[in-house]
């Protein structure tokens, strides 16, 4: 384990405040990275606010990650110190059921992980509190299937938001194999979309 900085809320009632929480180190397929730049979701107040009974305090919101590597594992060959990377709403998964084989881990058959303010039951991270701990932080470990790369000619502190509202409408456009055009859309959405 290792301690960093972040920032987060000890109540509903209480102001956002600094923290030190404690995260694992990287294990031989993890990646760890410095958090640069983390996007503010709407939702992160909601969780913060507590808003659907399910928050525990103390929390570090924060699910759209940008930053750079500073650690990988002895398993992990495509990614590499100082790469920018991302990590958005889901953190863990089983990796073992039909869904994470097929890269749907959002469909885990025993339960994904989101990336705060949710149990962790996999084994795969840890924290000092026992759920996970968001991105409104210094540094963050996971396993690299849940790191997502950005390119280099990409800036940083735009890439967070690519990781929720931008992925929650470029996924389904991608199955409906509507990205190459010649087809007529149409997206509905309440929020961020």
């Amino acid at each position: 384990m290792y301690k960093t900085f972040a920032w987060g809320k000890s109540s509903k009632e209480a102001a956002f405040t600094p923290l030190t929480i404690e995260r694992n180190c990287a294990g031989d397929d993890d990646v760890t990275f410095d958090i640069k730049y983390c996007g503010i979701c709407h939702t992160d107040v909601h969780h913060t606010n507590n808003d659907f009974g399910v928050t525990q305090y103390p929390i570090v919101p924060g699910h759209e990650l940008a930053g750079l590597v500073t650690a990988v594992g002895k398993n992990v060959s495509n990614i590499k110190v100082g790469d920018k990377v991302g990590v958005g709403c889901i953190c863990d998964s089983c990796l073992d059921c039909d869904s994470c084989q097929d890269g749907f881990e959002n469909a885990c058959s025993k339960g994904m992980t989101m990336t705060y303010c949710f149990p962790i039951k996999h084994g795969h991270l840890k924290t000092n509190t026992g759920y996970t701990l968001g991105g409104y932080s210094g540094s963050h470990t996971v396993n690299s299937r849940f790191i997502i790369m950005i390119p280099e000619d990409y800036p940083l502190e735009a890439a967070g938001p690519i990781f929720c509202a931008a992925i929650t409408m470029y996924s389904p456009l991608v199955h409906w194999k509507a990205k190459n055009g010649g087809m007529n859309i149409g997206i509905v959405g309440i929020g961020g979309l």
